[in-house]
């Protein structure tokens, strides 16, 4: 009999109604003669409102009292589908993350999974019960609830079927699939069938919001085999698989965009040794995370300009602690631009062949687009252009690469 891990986002859970619509598809996984155990998420929209809560309640609050509140929805969506698999006649019981348990590290609202018992679970199995296992919490060695980030159901699926050798890990969500560029910018995507982890890495980490990032480098890491695939469409999904299953890869598999995105320059730095950590290492220690860099040296050797990008929310943090020391950093001029896009070509066919980034330079130059910063990868080129130019820039390239529609 196979294991199969099954997880159902939020709008697949909406209501008891959409609950009772996704408990048919784990009966019949169960009737299929596979062993299954289900992740889920809060209902839609529950998270947002336990969130709401804990701001209202108090603005500097205890992470680990915010981690009791906000992982409070799985708990009510797991007893909920447990409830309905019985009725159906389908034996089930739900778990949190303590009661299996799942380990974590201390890092309350952002921890990372150290490890998962499995016994009880393997036991259950045996006895032909369905595992129903709330989402994105877990528990850390001193016995407190802890979650794993937004969009942590993703991860505690992933790393629920490493920990039980699963044959596969079935995502479903509001998508079909994978598709080559977001098909609301571009009418003309395909779904995939095939994409490599490195690939889905890299789209979740450039702004697809198919899968959260953390999941697939577990998938990645511990090869499982993750289908993406719909809740409310009987077509197969898009599966995420190790390089070699796929038998003829894609040149490029996929165009990526990210609005999360803001500029920052820093004119006439002094081009001197310990400039660059003088500056990113005050960043780091307020949590500011840096993407995009690009440095540009004066004719006379002595100062640089310095451009980098952050995260819009980052912005201002980032803004006042670079003005905070703007004299021991010696720079003329800080210049802030929120209005950019970062536009991502992605493909593991990069690796072996050339001129992707010429097509992407003059794609983007015939169209009258600027390319403000540049920044590459083994299997990615992603440039940062005005935000205005966002959808004539995907659309673009999403043709010049060949990934319409025919």
């Amino acid at each position: 009999m196979a294991r199969i891990v099954i997880k159902f986002g939020g709008t697949s859970v909406a209501d008891v109604e959409h609950i009772r619509m996704i408990a048919h598809r784990v009966k019949a996984e169960v009737e299929r003669g596979n062993h299954v155990a289900v992740a889920v998420s809060a209902m839609a929209g529950t998270t947002n409102q336990l969130v709401d809560y804990a701001v209202e309640a108090a603005t500097l609050y205890d992470l680990r009292e915010y981690d009791v509140v906000v992982s409070a929805g799985e708990q009510v969506t797991a007893g909920l589908l447990a409830i309905v698999l019985q009725d159906l006649g389908v034996p089930a019981r739900s778990w949190l993350g303590w009661q299996i348990p799942i380990e974590t590290s201390d890092a309350h609202g952002s921890a990372r999974i150290e490890r998962i018992e499995t016994a009880d679970i393997l036991r259950r199995f045996e006895e032909g019960q369905v595992a129903v296992i709330a989402g994105f919490q877990g528990v850390d060695t001193q016995g407190r609830i802890t979650t794993l980030g937004r969009g942590g159901s993703d991860t505690s699926a992933v790393a629920l079927a490493a920990a039980l050798n699963a044959e596969r890990c079935d995502i479903y969500t509001d998508v079909d699939g994978v598709y080559t560029c977001d098909p609301r910018i571009v009418p003309q995507a395909r779904k995939l069938d095939k994409i490599t982890y490195e690939e889905m890495l890299e789209m979740a980490s450039l702004g697809a919001k198919v899968l959260q990032t953390r999941s697939v480098e577990i998938a990645m890491k511990h090869r499982v085999r993750v289908q993406v695939l719909s809740s409310f469409a009987d077509t197969p999904g898009t599966f995420v698989v190790d390089e070699e299953e796929i038998v003829e890869q894609a040149i490029v598999s996929g165009i990526t965009y990210s609005r999360d995105e803001a500029k920052i320059t820093l004119t006439s730095v002094p081009d001197e040794p310990g400039a660059a950590a003088s500056i990113f290492g005050p960043l780091a220690d307020a949590a500011v995370s840096v993407d995009m860099i690009v440095q540009n040296v004066a004719a006379d050797g002595k100062t640089t300009d310095l451009t980098f990008t952050v995260r819009k929310a980052d912005l201002a943090r980032a803004g006042k602690v670079l003005e905070d020391l703007r004299a021991s950093l010696g720079y003329a001029d800080l210049r802030a631009d929120a209005n950019v896009v970062k536009v991502s070509v992605i493909g593991v066919g990069m690796r072996s062949h050339a001129g992707v980034a010429q097509s992407m330079f003059m794609t983007l130059a015939e169209k009258g687009i600027n390319i403000q910063v540049i920044s590459t990868s083994e299997i990615k080129i992603s440039v940062l252009v005005a935000e205005e130019y966002t959808e004539l820039a995907v659309r673009s390239l999403h043709a010049a690469y060949g990934l319409d529609q025919v």
